[in-house]
């Protein structure tokens, strides 16, 4: 009987490891990776920090399984704007899906991929470089679209994909700032359609 009940108390916490993740996403998104501390995402995922490190890693690996998290889901508009039918309609979907992404009512203001970023420490280098390669590789599939809507005719010649990749990626993150700071869902989709005003026509 004794050995029974040492066996069940020595038992490993079970818990859901995809609504684990889905919390410590949230939390990240909320606080920064500098923000969140083990205590605030231990206490969220509803976790020891024990099991953290066994299901997860440390938090740096934990950290990049949120931001993949995060862009299959929240921020799946960034890979989905590419395989619009012109470029218009790719920026468009590009920034107004970001307006959705940063200010739904059901998720955490601004951008993860931002947020995250904001405020970080020496010793976390590796976490701003892994955000610096996550919006480089976003504005390098945006610059390939360009380039393909320009040989197709669908941009006129003199334009530059680059330019018009980097141009998004700024108004975006811009966006996810404006976001973080309070402004509404129905003013910064205002300012996506000022931006898109002067976009180069086929």
């Amino acid at each position: 009987m004794a050995g029974t009940r040492r066996a069940t108390i020595g038992r490993p916490r079970e818990f859901d490891v995809d609504e684990a993740l889905e919390r410590a996403m949230r939390v990240f998104w909320e606080q920064g990776y500098e923000g969140a501390s083990l205590t605030d995402l231990t206490a969220a995922m509803g976790i020891t920090r024990t099991s953290m490190y066994a299901a997860f890693g440390n938090k740096e690996d934990l950290f990049r399984r949120a931001l993949e998290r995060y862009f299959a889901g929240p921020a799946a508009y960034a890979e989905r704007a590419p395989e619009e039918p012109t470029a218009k309609q790719v920026a468009a979907a590009f920034l107004h899906g970001a307006v959705d992404t940063t200010t739904s009512p059901e998720q955490p203001s601004g951008c993860l991929s931002v947020q995250g970023a904001l405020a970080a420490a020496p010793a976390d280098r590796a976490v701003q470089d892994l955000l610096a390669d996550v919006r480089n590789d976003a504005c390098a599939r945006l610059e390939d679209r360009f380039q393909r809507a320009r040989d197709e005719g669908d941009l006129p010649p003199t334009s530059d994909p680059g330019l018009l990749a980097r141009f998004l990626m700024t108004v975006s993150g811009g966006i996810a700032v404006q976001a973080a700071s309070g402004a509404g869902r129905d003013e910064l989709h205002r300012v996506a359609d000022a931006a898109l005003q002067n976009w180069p026509p086929a």
